[in-house]
């Protein structure tokens, strides 16, 4: 592994994660700071919510890239061997770089996003099928319930349930990585989770259509 080709892809990572696409776009399109309407959330769902598709589809769209780029520097870096296990480790270690970015921004004070749509990206760069057959999973639990946050947990705990039972990866890191996330979203959504239990939480269907 080269030492500083590795240290300059995780510092660009997390700068790349840094990037509150949601909040910079709120103040530069709406005048208005989207951490402080609706959820509070600096994410594409509450951007959407509050915004409409127009502005929230290209924040979904530019959070999942920067997580895949994240994820994908080591390669363009050749920072180590492809396929190794040394490669897969600096590939999560950027992509965790890029998530914490997202939910701590430098760029934005340091109050982001809980990092769903940046994880997937990550999750994409690193394994595109599972991830894709988490995407399907999302997409049904959302058109049965039209909670955003239900299928996003969801699918979140079957990604390393996939992983473990189906795909059966060689990588122990890998694994941990992906029961880490799953965890990390039930945390994260953990007021989603109370509101989903008293019946609070806002339904996918009732969103802003402009």
């Amino acid at each position: 592994m080269v030492i500083s080709l590795a240290v300059i892809a995780l510092i660009l990572s997390y700068l790349a994660g840094s990037i509150p696409s949601a909040v910079w776009a709120g103040k530069l399109f709406h005048g208005i700071d989207i951490r402080e309407h609706g959820s509070g959330n600096a994410g594409a769902t509450n951007t959407i919510r509050i915004l409409g598709w127009k502005t929230g589809i290209p924040v979904l769209i530019f959070d999942l890239a920067k997580g895949w780029l994240a994820a994908s520097l080591p390669l363009f870096f050749k920072a180590a061997p492809e396929g190794s296990s040394q490669m897969m480790t600096l590939q999560i270690a950027c992509g965790i770089a890029a998530i914490t970015g997202h939910v701590f921004p430098v760029f934005a004070g340091f109050r982001g996003g809980k990092g769903v749509a940046t994880t997937f990206g990550v999750l994409l760069a690193l394994h595109p099928f599972l991830t894709l057959t988490c995407a399907g999973i999302f997409l049904v639990v959302l058109l049965i319930s039209k909670y955003v946050s239900l299928s996003s947990i969801i699918a979140g705990i079957m990604f390393p349930v996939l992983l473990m039972t189906v795909f059966h990866t060689p990588s122990l890191l890998f694994r941990i990585f992906s029961i880490v996330i799953a965890l990390a979203l039930v945390v994260t959504h953990r007021k989603n989770i109370g509101r989903l239990f008293r019946g609070e939480e806002k339904k996918f269907i009732k969103l802003k259509k402009s």
